[in-house]
């Protein structure tokens, strides 16, 4: 509980990947810094959770470009967190596979591994796909150099130096797609990846794509410990700098002056003052629920009422008692689509009658046991399914104070059965070998993430809500910035780097400032499936995990009891 009148140089709102690495920057630069988290853990999207001993995290799936020199890694390492990180590499062969109809088809590690993989299947189309996946490469990175550019000459030549992207970056992924790709099944394949920005061929922005599947372009990687492996590392940070973080401290309002933010107001009606707030909640939470509406200007109020949020999902969380490997699972994510009209498919998913049928038309399918060997206890495997769902199909719980009623459990019942029988396509006689099967809702989304409408990612990543159409990391009311995914870019890197740059406009320095190399961090990465690569410690980290399992299962006692250390 804080103190009357408690002051601090900045107070964050919210502990995401975006509110702790800009708790990271300010602490390191001497601010004195809290983190507040309304959550019992931090995290925000990245943290992670355990199930009678079997943790799952829901928003932490995969990472890309860890390799040495890679932005992520230089990222992490900057931050001077890369010490307390370790990473699996996942299934180089097919870190993604598509399982497209009665079509499987694996997306390799390696620009020119993707590209001779696809090719086989698809010969008539290589020419065409050569061209493609160039383009793709060569808009990502042209996007990577826009923030960087400053100066006469920069500007002079960025028109020269973006061409690609000055060409295509107006248009949809569909659009695109039809013009260099002939084959309905390729497009579909991809195309894929929509599911990590959330919106389909026909809305998607190209550029925001190309960012996507680049970032995948050298293969993934998972956390030890899951999202909680990462958020344990950047918190440890934090307190080296000895910053602040709070977790069960729900903010009520952002104390406003004179168009100037100095504070911060609790739900138990403590405040806590400081020189400026960061908000890394989304815009509809910081401006239309933390804000009274007279300090928000007419402009503002308006684009807040037009400003589209992503899609909601459903997140499965179930453990099973199989040997998955013998029934052909690898450590590959699965992207499970009915048929190859991915368009459709998305159309279908956000049906207000997410009843009807038998199976979810797609759903995204990890194994999280595989790609952290560290969490497998030598029986039980725990898999994350994920499909993305219209918020309105829960109205009828929206308005509810008490949602966890009768009617809302059937509800939840029906649809845990449909995805189970999304698994039992994947892994035939699943069903027969389920532990425990918890689903999570847009409502859980809304109580334990504090996301507006249930949203994944933010914003919606229309053209018109990206890039310089995105909210700006500085906002109208002095003092007052923001971080996350409807700033700079979504995902775990995208909100981690959104945070450093709202800390480089409170210090008034460049983001690239805050990222020094250090030759004193490096981050550990081990290959998820040669265990002859492995060091000692962690071979018996996972020897320890089987024994507390056996103890456990001899002597009767509860799992969530002998839980495991990130």
């Amino acid at each position: 509980m804080s103190a009357p009148n408690e002051k601090f140089d900045t107070v964050i709102i919210g502990s995401g990947a975006g509110g702790l690495a800009a708790a990271i920057c300010l602490a390191r630069a001497g601010q004195k810094v809290l983190v507040l988290e309304q959550h019992y853990v931090p995290g925000g999207w990245c943290h992670s959770f355990h199930l009678n001993g079997q943790r799952f995290s829901p928003g932490v799936h995969y990472i890309g470009l860890l390799g040495k020199g890679e932005s992520t890694r230089t990222l992490y390492e900057g931050l001077g967190v890369a010490n307390d990180m370790v990473f699996f590499r996942m299934n180089k062969k097919g870190y993604e596979h598509c399982w497209i109809q009665n079509e499987k088809i694996d997306l390799p590690a390696g620009l020119d591994e993707l590209y001779e993989s696809l090719a086989v299947k698809f010969p008539a189309e290589k020419k065409r796909l050569k061209k493609y996946l160039q383009l793709i490469k060569k808009v990502s990175r042209q996007i990577q150099l826009i923030p960087k550019m400053s100066g006469l000459w920069d500007n002079i030549t960025i028109p020269f130096r973006t061409k690609d992207m000055g060409k295509y970056g107006l248009f949809s992924l569909k659009r695109v797609l039809d013009w260099h790709i002939k084959d309905p099944l390729l497009k579909a394949v991809l195309s894929i990846q929509c599911g990590d920005h959330g919106l389909p061929p026909f809305k998607a922005s190209f550029p925001v794509h190309c960012a996507v599947m680049e970032h995948y372009f050298e293969g993934a990687y998972y956390p030890m410990g899951g999202g909680a492996g990462i958020v344990k590392a950047m918190t440890t940070g934090l307190k080296r700098h000895e910053g602040e973080i709070r977790t069960a401290q729900k903010v009520k309002k952002i104390l406003v002056k004179d168009k100037c933010a100095f504070g911060v107001e609790l739900h138990d009606g403590k405040q806590i003052f400081a020189d400026r707030v960061i908000s890394n909640a989304d815009p509809a939470m910081t401006y239309s629920k933390m804000i009274d509406p007279e300090h928000l200007s007419k402009g503002l109020t308006k684009r807040l009422s037009k400003t589209k949020y992503s899609v909601t999902s459903l997140i499965l969380f179930v453990t099973v008692d199989m040997d998955v490997t013998k029934a052909g699972m690898d450590l590959g994510n699965i992207w499970y689509l009915k048929n190859q009209e991915v368009d459709g498919l998305y159309l279908d998913m956000i049906s207000k009658n997410i009843l009807d049928g038998d199976e979810f038309p797609g759903v995204f399918i990890s194994c999280t046991t595989l790609k952290d060997p560290g969490s497998f206890n030598g029986r039980y495997h725990s898999f994350e399914l994920v499909t993305f769902i219209d918020y309105e199909s829960f109205a009828e719980f929206n308005h509810s104070g008490d949602y966890h009623g009768e009617n809302y459990t059937r509800f939840k019942e029906k649809i845990i059965e449909k995805f189970l029988n999304n698994l039992e396509k994947v892994l035939p006689g699943v069903k027969n070998k389920i532990v425990q099967a918890e689903l999570g809702t847009p409502k859980t989304n809304e109580h334990y993430l504090n996301t507006t409408r249930g949203s994944v990612y933010g914003t919606e990543k229309s053209f018109m809500q990206i890039g310089p159409f995105a909210f700006s990391n500085k906002s109208e009311i002095k003092n007052l910035f923001l971080c996350g995914a409807s700033t700079l870019s979504h995902g775990v890197g995208g909100a981690t780097y959104s945070g450093v740059n709202a800390a480089a406009k409170i210090l008034n320095c460049k983001s690239d400032d805050l990222l020094r190399p250090d030759v004193n961090q490096t981050l550990r990465i081990y290959d998820a499936e040669d265990e002859s690569g492995w060091p000692a410690w962690l071979h018996q980290k996972i020897a320890d995990k089987k024994r507390r399992f056996k103890e456990i299962k001899a002597f009767n006692l509860k799992p969530e009891l002998v839980k495991d250390e990130v």
